[in-house]
């Protein structure tokens, strides 16, 4: 029997937990271990608890690498400051699901892919994959967060894999395949869960940063990845 495998999954690692006064020499140890994307997490102080990163930066990131941008907002006012991400240079931007009401969402959506860019939606492990259905088939991308927005480090949520299973099932009835983006939590000891349900990007803070070597963390994080991914295919008798 031919086996076919999936596509890698992509690692989008979180420069939330790099070494803001190395960013540079993060960002491209990062690149040259193979990262795909860079994950830009914009805090607002409002929508969660924490100040962060925003438009400077990632104007910097754009001149410094030619990974793309992966911008999350976690803004409570996304639909004013959309377009000052994209014009940055954010190749993905993605909004949360729960920082916009009625038609907004569909704003968000069409604002983004006419600036150039790719959408996406995030949603909090409160919020249910049902909630975004309509959305799915609109947006490149669905970000399920897997430990609540705001702060780095934090451990995993039991159960967000079923929430992933949720969210690839909704696409599959709509016949579309968004990229499937699972945030928080991630690593060597949790990616398998995420990853068997159907996964298709990681995005990975400490994991990488936090490692005394976040090249060979990476490459780590990508090959298990990507084997847990084929034998997926292959069935449960492989898992």
């Amino acid at each position: 029997m031919v086996v076919t495998m999936f596509e890698p999954v992509m690692i989008s690692p979180s420069i939330l937990s790099a070494d803001f006064m190395n960013m540079g020499r993060d960002v491209a140890a990062i690149e040259g271990a193979g990262a795909d994307w860079v994950h830009v997490d914009v805090m607002d102080g409002h929508f969660v608890p924490n100040l962060t990163m925003g438009v400077p930066l990632v104007k910097q990131l754009k001149k410094a690498t030619s990974m793309p941008l992966d911008v999350h907002l976690m803004i409570s006012n996304p639909l004013r400051q959309i377009p000052w991400f994209a014009d940055a240079g954010a190749d993905i931007v993605t909004f949360h699901f729960e920082a916009v009401s009625g038609d907004e969402a569909f704003q968000a959506i069409e604002t983004i892919h006419g600036l150039g860019a790719k959408a996406g939606v995030a949603i909090k492990p409160g919020t249910p994959a049902s909630a975004v259905a309509d959305l799915v088939p609109l947006v490149e991308m669905v970000l399920v967060m897997s430990v609540e927005p705001g702060f780095s480090g934090q451990s995993y949520i039991e159960g967000s894999e079923d929430k992933v299973a949720e969210v690839v099932q909704a696409a599959r009835a709509c016949g579309v395949a968004p990229t499937i983006q699972v945030d928080g939590g991630i690593g060597m000891g949790t990616l398998s869960r995420v990853v068997e349900k159907g996964a298709d990007c990681l995005v990975c803070g400490n994991a990488v940063f936090a490692a005394d070597s976040p090249a060979s963390a990476l490459s780590e994080i990508k090959e298990l990845s990507s084997r847990v991914r084929d034998m997926a295919l292959q069935g449960p008798e492989a898992l």
